[in-house]
């Protein structure tokens, strides 16, 4: 059914030996980045494309809400594709086809083409997830973590810097601007990685049916992935809750402020995600079941520290929320890249369907957090919103000691690379 995970020879040759080198490293972060970033431009243009193209509020809602739907499915239907066929194939199409896609956002005339573009931005954005379990099969073991690390730091800056950026260049150039430079910078990325990406050896032989169908016995076999993507996705829904609410909570008293205050948060858990190389390192030291156990527990009491804002005043509470959100995205953020070195080292021949299950798990857990976040903030308050946000983050920490409260010894490394839970 499938065959040896690992990539081509030239690609073994120039870095598996020594590693990837530097310039290989930024072009899969970068990459990614860019090509995750796609999802979330349009979020702080949606006022003025609206009015531009002459569509209604409800009618330009749905260009995020298709975006997101795209990404969904695409992460279950062509993500798993990276185990069947060349990588650096797949990766070649879907930047040409998401550069195309955001050159016609930026010339669509009305709302139709628009929404059409969208669900397919969502689609061929899912190249950040066939980026990543490149980087994982690059990478000699003994830094595989490491390097998931970096690739994950350049996928979440872009996540959490994309809203800020698209907002600027809105306001000084147009919409449609952004649109353009997000095709540019996806072309180039396209452009160098058909120069200096490796070719990928396919690690199966399943028919694309059959292939789809081996996910769900994936995820019966392994109790570990079941786990991280239980974990992660509980940690998603805080996480979620904060960033959906967080502008309206902004918007009204005491603070009064506007989208853009909201959008420089980003910057907050920007500086979080830049531990996710450190955690790659921690996990390659120590193993990654103890820093997912860090990263929950640190994810927990970022948010159980909102718990305090009713009784400071308005300045002091900005700060108290720029220091949660920076502790809360870098405990998110290294459980991620923990949890993905726990899953990639599983069956090295499906890394590509098992990085899509935990993934799709992530994003459950994300809509699941903005529905909820909404809802309690509308009903109970800012307190509610704390309180479903410090929850959620103790259960991942609960399901990730669920194992060691069973059975007393912790993840171990075999001796072939993988791990054992």
């Amino acid at each position: 059914m499938a065959t040896t995970a690992e990539p081509s020879r030239s690609a073994t040759t120039r870095h598996g030996g020594n590693g990837l080198s530097g310039g290989l490293r930024l072009l899969l972060s970068a990459g990614a980045g860019l090509s995750v970033a796609s999802l979330y431009y349009s979020q702080p243009m949606l006022g003025v494309m609206g009015a531009n193209i002459g569509a209604s509020d409800t009618a330009v809602g749905l260009v995020p809400t298709l975006t997101q739907l795209g990404y969904a499915l695409g992460i279950l239907l062509l993500a798993p594709l990276g185990d069947r066929f060349d990588r650096r194939r797949i990766i070649l199409i879907k930047a040409a086809v998401l550069s195309v896609a955001l050159l016609l956002g930026g010339l669509a005339p009305g709302i139709g083409l628009m929404l059409a573009v969208s669900l397919a931005i969502g689609l061929t954005a899912t190249l950040a997830q066939d980026i990543v379990p490149a980087a994982a099969t690059l990478a000699p073991e003994r830094e595989r973590g490491k390097v998931v690390g970096t690739v994950m730091t350049g996928l979440l800056l872009g996540i959490l810097l994309s809203r800020v950026i698209s907002g600027v260049v809105a306001e000084h150039f147009g919409w449609r601007a952004m649109y353009m430079l997000a095709a540019a910078s996806v072309a180039l990325i396209g452009l160098v990685a058909w120069r200096g990406l490796p070719r990928f050896r396919p690690t199966s032989t399943l028919t694309y049916g059959a292939l789809l169908g081996s996910l769900a016995s994936l995820w019966r076999e392994h109790g570990a992935l079941r786990r991280a993507a239980m974990a992660q996705g509980l940690l998603s829904v805080g996480f979620s809750a904060f960033w959906s609410t967080l502008a309206v909570m902004l918007h009204g008293a005491p603070f009064h402020l506007g989208s853009a205050a909201a959008g420089a948060f980003g910057l907050a858990g920007a500086a979080g995600a830049l531990g996710a190389p450190v955690a790659g390192r921690i996990a390659d030291r120590i193993g990654p079941e103890v820093v997912t156990r860090l990263g929950a527990a640190l994810t927990a009491l970022s948010f159980a520290t909102m718990f305090a804002s009713p009784w400071l005043a308005p300045n002091a509470r900005l700060w108290l929320l720029v220091a949660s959100a920076i502790g809360f995205d870098l405990g998110v953020q290294i459980t991620l890249v923990a949890h993905q070195t726990i899953v990639f080292g599983i069956d090295p021949a499906a890394r590509s369907r098992i990085n899509a299950l935990l993934i799709f798990g992530m994003f459950i857990g994300m809509s699941i957090g903005a529905a909820s976040g909404s809802f309690a903030l509308a009903r109970w308050g800012w307190v509610a919103v704390t309180l479903l946000a410090t929850a959620s983050a103790l259960a991942a920490l609960l399901v990730r000691l669920w194992p060691e409260l069973r059975a007393s010894a912790p993840s171990t490394r075999r001796a072939d690379g993988t791990y054992e839970s």
